[in-house]
């Protein structure tokens, strides 16, 4: 598993897009080291895609089931920074 650079608080900490479908409004709240990030909610607000960091997609996949908040992917991913495409850097998140 890749790892990205450390967070604030010291230690790496990977990040993942949830993808989720749902029939109204949703709250987030979140434990076992997971960490909402942001969201994008689609016009017809039924689907959500949500940024968190987190241990693993297990530790997400808890987190959704204590919350009954439906999960249909996890994706990880790493920051692109746009002011760093085509120099051959890589963002140190």
């Amino acid at each position: 598993m890749r790892r990205v650079a450390a967070t604030k608080y010291g230690h790496a900490m990977p990040r993942y897009l949830i993808e989720r479908r749902f029939a109204g409004e949703a709250e987030i709240a979140a434990d076992e080291g997971v960490t909402w990030l942001h969201s994008y909610v689609s016009e017809d607000g039924r689907k959500s895609f949500d940024l968190y960091e987190a241990p693993s997609p297990e530790a997400i996949r808890r987190t959704a089931a204590r919350n009954r908040l439906p999960l249909d992917m996890i994706t990880q991913v790493r920051v692109l920074q746009p002011y760093a495409y085509g120099t051959g850097e890589r963002s140190s998140e």
